[in-house]
Parts: C-alpha cells; sequence; structure tokens
C-alpha cells in the first residue's frame, strides 16, 4: 500500500475538550467506564483537572469550539467548581465565540435550582441520562433516578435550556416493542431536539454481565435489538429528526458538534483520569486511578500512555467513523489522504456489500443502506486494512 504522512482530521484548525468527571452516586449495572461512588477527592481532582489543562495548554493550535463534560456524573459538580474548570480554560486557552459546551446530567441531580446554577454559568447544552421512562428497566439496570424524576429532569429543563439530548437504551432484557415504542413516544411528545439512542451491551467485569451469568437477568438478544433499532429509526424519522450518526437524532441546528468533530476526525484534550486524546497522528489516555492520577499531576507529570497512528489505523478509523455517519465515506478523501491504492482496495472490499444492498455508492461516497445500518460494525471490519506488513 502507498503510504502518506499527511495529518488527517483537524482541517479547520479548531479543537475540542473533553472533561471527566469520574464520581457518581451508585454503580449502573451495564457501566464500565471509570467512576467513584467516593467524592472524599472530588476537590482535589477538580484541582487536578485546573492543572492538566494549564500544563496542556499549549499542545493543540486553534481555538477552543466544544467543551464537554462527561463521566461519571457531571451533574455532581458544584457551580464553584464549575466555575473554578472554566477559569482555567478561559484563562489559558482560546475559545471560540460561540462555543458548544455540554454537561451530562443525571434525572435526580436536575432539581429545578440546579438547572438555574447551570443555565447561569458557561453551559449551553444538556445530555440528560434519562435511559427508560420505565421503572422496571431502570431498577434492572441500578440507575439513581425513577420513573417520575426522568420525566419531570426534561420538562424543568425546558425551561431554562434550548438546546438538549436525553439518552435512552433499548435491547433491555425484558423490554417489549411496545414499551420501547412508548419510550419514543414519550421522548418525541416533550420535544426534545436531539436524541442518543444505544443497544445494551455486557461489558466484562460489570454487574450486568454476572447477573447474566447467574441467571438472575435474561440475556441480551440481538434480535430484539434490531427490531427496536427498526422502529427507532421509522419513529425519529416521523418526528422529523435526522439520523446523522448510527446511535443519534437531531433537529437541523441541534446535531451534536462535539460528537461530530470526533466522527470527522478532529482533534480533542482528554482532561481527567481515563479520559482519551487525539492530535491528528497519535491517541493517549490518561491513567484510570484518581489517586495516581492526583499524586502525578500534581508534581506537572500526565499519567498517561500514547500510541502512535500509522496510516492504516487513521484509514480504518475513518472507515468506522464515516460508515456510522450519514456523510458515509469519501473516495476523493480516501485518494487525497492516503493514496489511490487505499481508494481501489476500498471499492474491492465494498464489492459485495453494494451488491447486496446493504452499502450504496453516490457521487464518489459510500454511506450505509437503510437494509444494512444495523449490520454497519461488521460491514466497516470487511472494509478494514489488516495484516499489510
Amino acid at each position: 500500500m502507498e503510504k502518506n504522512s499527511k495529518n488527517f482530521g483537524n482541517e479547520n484548525g479548531g479543537f475540542g475538550i473533553y472533561i471527566h468527571i469520574p464520581f457518581c452516586k451508585q454503580a449502573c449495572h451495564y457501566c464500565d467506564f471509570h467512576f467513584s461512588t467516593s467524592m472524599k477527592k472530588k476537590g482535589e481532582l477538580i484541582d487536578a483537572l485546573c492543572k492538566e489543562l494549564v500544563l496542556r495548554k499549549n499542545e493543540l493550535i486553534g481555538e477552543v469550539e466544544t467543551i464537554y463534560f462527561g463521566g461519571g456524573t457531571p451533574s455532581l459538580l458544584s457551580s464553584e467548581e464549575l466555575q473554578q474548570i472554566f477559569k482555567a480554560i478561559y484563562k489559558n486557552y482560546k475559545v471560540s465565540e460561540n462555543p458548544e459546551i455540554t454537561l451530562e446530567a443525571n434525572p435526580d441531580d436536575l432539581s429545578n435550582s440546579q438547572i438555574h446554577k447551570f443555565a447561569d454559568s458557561q453551559i449551553n447544552r444538556l445530555s440528560i441520562g434519562i435511559q427508560s421512562f420505565f421503572e422496571e428497566d431502570l431498577k434492572l439496570m441500578n440507575r439513581a433516578h425513577n420513573a417520575f424524576e426522568a420525566l419531570e429532569s426534561i420538562k424543568e429543563a425546558k425551561k431554562q435550556f434550548e438546546n438538549i439530548s436525553i439518552d435512552l437504551i433499548y435491547g433491555i432484557p425484558g423490554m417489549s416493542n411496545e414499551r420501547w415504542k412508548e419510550n419514543l413516544k414519550i421522548a418525541l411528545k416533550l420535544n426534545v431536539p436531539h436524541l442518543s439512542c444505544y443497544a445494551l451491551t455486557v461489558e466484562p467485569k460489570t454487574a450486568l454481565k454476572k447477573f447474566i451469568e447467574k441467571g438472575i437477568v435474561p440475556p441480551v438478544d440481538e434480535e430484539v435489538a434490531k427490531q427496536h433499532y427498526e422502529i427507532l429509526l421509522r419513529e425519529t424519522e416521523k418526528a422529523g429528526l435526522e439520523n446523522y450518526e448510527f446511535s443519534n437524532f437531531g433537529k437541523l441546528g441541534f446535531h451534536s458538534k462535539n460528537n461530530t468533530a470526533y466522527w470527522e476526525g478532529k482533534t480533542y484534550l482528554g482532561i481527567g483520569p481515563s479520559a482519551h486524546s487525539y492530535d491528528g497522528k497519535s491517541r493517549s489516555w490518561n491513567v484510570s486511578n484518581n489517586t495516581k492520577y492526583i499524586k502525578s499531576i500534581e508534581v506537572g507529570i500526565r499519567p498517561s500512555e500514547m500510541e502512535i497512528l500509522s496510516t492504516e489505523d487513521r484509514y480504518n478509523e475513518y472507515i468506522m467513523t464515516g460508515l456510522r455517519t450519514k456523510k458515509g465515506i469519501s473516495l476523493e478523501k480516501i485518494e487525497s489522504e492516503f493514496g489511490k491504492n487505499f481508494s481501489e482496495y476500498l471499492l474491492k472490499q465494498a464489492a459485495s456489500a453494494l451488491q447486496n444492498g446493504l452499502l450504496i455508492l453516490e457521487n464518489q461516497t459510500l454511506k450505509i443502506s437503510k437494509k444494512g445500518k444495523f449490520l454497519s460494525d461488521g460491514i466497516a471490519a470487511d472494509l478494514f486494512l489488516v495484516n499489510l506488513d
């Protein structure tokens, strides 16, 4: 294969900042993200986040276009802690005039007073972790909120925020097609401009995995998840939400800029324990341990590992992310960034999926068809470059 050393992504010079808040009130049974249910080191960790922001202020060039508070549960932050972080960002980085600033929030944290505090800060977008409007689903997942709080949090948030996204999970054991339809009906009736909907996955070392192995919870059924996804596509299309990425649906003007930047290969800084970063040529990630993270940052050392991405790595990442989006995979971009051999290889690998109607080729762009949407990850894997050296 022809090699090309061009930096893929970050075409407009802007970048994003992701801030990982590794604290939760309780552990959801399906979650394998890094977090702690102890708040003892919360103050020290916020100090460390701010120090890491200072340490890395010259790492990427350009304006900060998006700031995303993820976790964990960022809605556990106080107004003072948020302002401490914002002060570190605005003092050390050039922030664009109208950045998208998202905070992930759990419904049980969104009291009227807390929503007002978030609205009075720089935050202009809320991503609310509803997951389900039904009590039995929430209990199975061990969510900290109940069905009433799920509904009320959105109603209250809408009074202060226009840009709201909610997360829903489908394919939950025991969730019928009717209950999934009702979940969507409730969300769409609330006129939320953005939905992120994910199939429940069983990750290693989670409580859900152990419950399934012991027969306490039925196994996840992929066929049920497929049916739920097809329902999701139909209902969101009827409601006027664009499926701009496999799991994301939004009205025009409300597509997530943070997520879109990630799928388009733009650069970002990941701040906090377990947070990942991307500079166009390499990926790095911080240690997934709060104490080790704090101690290392205190002495001015970022506790991280790095992987230099090969041409094949960057090609495969573009295939994976591009195929999940409405934009698809540009053959012109493949040829420009990686070389003609890559575009020829891609078309050769795509021939079977094109013939079977799983992929569509339009205007030199490969896109997933409706028929192939639920199979997109598998189709992408068939297009990857492997074992070329």
